[in-house]
């Protein structure tokens, strides 16, 4: 899955967060807050970004669940 030592492609990170599209990723990362760590050509000669891959995991980890009413305080 990994491209990189410690980064992912958003073809990666769709993948692991099991989206239905690079789209529904990036949209995603974008409201967890997780940002693109850096910029190089891939395959096809396009630049495409990479996203440090503890930073997705934690996020995703951290991610409110089913169940998880953020409007309640004990």
């Amino acid at each position: 899955m990994a491209t990189h030592d410690d980064t992912w492609t958003i073809d990666d990170v769709a993948e692991y967060l099991g989206a239905t599209s690079t789209g529904s990723a990036r949209r995603t990362l974008s409201r967890w807050g997780v940002k693109a760590v850096d910029y190089a050509p891939g395959p096809n000669g396009r630049i495409q970004a990479h996203y440090n891959t503890q930073a997705v995991r934690d996020a995703h980890a951290d991610r409110p669940g089913q169940g998880k009413r953020t409007d309640r305080t004990n």
